[in-house]
C-alpha cells in the first residue's frame, strides 16, 4: 500500500474528558490511509476503545478535530446517521436485534438510511452472508446462532451499508476461544480485499498478519505509531516493549 494514499481518517489533537474531568484522550493525532489496516493496542484503560468510538461520534470530544473521508465528525450540520452508515462499526457485543431474523437485521438500515428497496437490500444481504459463510442462516434469529456466528452477522450488517472504513472495537474479546478464529478469518479476508480498517484488539497474531501499522496507547496518549514489523521486532518506547514482553511470553 502506498504511503501517499489519501487519508480516510484524520484525527488531530483530540482531547476527551468525562464528567470527572480526568482526560481519557490527551492530544491524540493519527491518520488512517485508504486501504490501510491500523491496529490500536494497549493496556486496559489506555483510551483505545474511546478513541475508536469518537471516530463515528458515539463519544463527543472536547478539543481537536476528526475527519472521515473529508467530512468533519461532529461538525455543524453533519448528518450523523449518514456518516455512521459510511463508518461501519463492529462492537465487542453483537448489538443485533434479537426479535428479528438475521436477514432482517441486515436489511433494516439499508432500507431506512440508504433508501434501498427491500429486494435490493435482500440481494445485498444474501451476498454478504454468503461472504461470511452464513447464507444458510438468513432465516434464523440471533439467539439460534453461536457467538462467533453472531459476530460474523454483525460484520456483514456493517458491510451492507457500503462503508468507506470499518472500525472494530475488541470484536473477539467476548467470544469463546474456539469462535475467535472464525471471526478473525473474516476480518483477515476483509483486510486483504483492501478495506480500510481501524482495529482495537489484543489479537497480536492478527496484527502481525494483516496490519500495516500498530498504534500503541497508554494513559490516553499515543506512545508509539510504527510499521508492524518495526513494532514487533524493535518497539521504540520502553512502555511498548514492556507491554509486548508480557503479552507475547506465552
Amino acid at each position: 500500500m502506498s504511503s501517499t494514499a489519501e487519508p480516510v481518517i484524520r484525527i488531530e489533537h483530540v482531547t476527551k474528558s468525562y464528567t470527572s474531568g480526568m482526560p481519557v484522550l490527551r492530544d491524540v493525532s493519527l491518520t488512517v490511509a485508504r486501504g490501510e489496516v491500523v491496529v490500536v493496542c494497549g493496556p486496559s484503560g489506555s483510551g483505545k476503545s474511546t478513541l475508536i468510538k469518537c471516530v463515528n461520534a458515539l463519544e463527543p470530544i472536547q478539543q481537536g478535530r476528526i475527519t472521515v473521508d473529508g467530512e468533519q465528525v461532529g461538525g455543524k450540520g453533519v448528518n450523523l446517521p449518514r456518516l455512521r452508515a459510511r463508518v461501519g462499526m463492529v462492537f465487542q457485543h453483537f448489538e443485533l436485534f434479537p426479535h428479528m431474523r438475521v436477514l432482517d437485521n441486515l436489511c433494516l438500515a439499508q432500507c431506512k438510511v440508504l433508501g434501498r428497496s427491500r429486494q435490493e437490500a435482500e440481494s445485498r444481504s444474501e451476498a454478504l452472508l454468503d461472504r461470511v459463510g452464513l447464507k444458510a442462516f438468513a432465516g434464523k434469529h440471533p439467539g439460534q446462532l453461536s457467538g462467533g456466528q453472531q459476530q460474523r452477522v454483525a460484520i456483514a450488517r456493517a458491510l451492507a451499508m457500503d462503508p468507506v472504513v470499518m472500525l472494530f472495537d475488541e470484536a473477539t474479546s467476548a467470544l469463546d476461544p474456539e469462535m475467535v478464529s472464525e471471526v478473525l478469518d473474516v476480518m483477515v479476508e476483509l483486510a486483504r480485499s483492501g478495506m480500510t480498517m481501524m482495529v482495537v484488539t489484543h489479537e497480536m497474531g492478527f496484527a502481525r498478519k494483516v496490519a500495516h501499522r500498530v498504534v500503541f496507547m497508554d494513559q490516553g496518549e499515543v506512545v508509539e505509531d510504527s510499521p508492524t514489523t518495526v513494532f514487533f521486532e524493535g518497539a521504540q518506547s520502553p512502555r511498548a516493549r514492556q507491554f509486548l514482553s508480557k503479552i507475547l511470553t506465552y
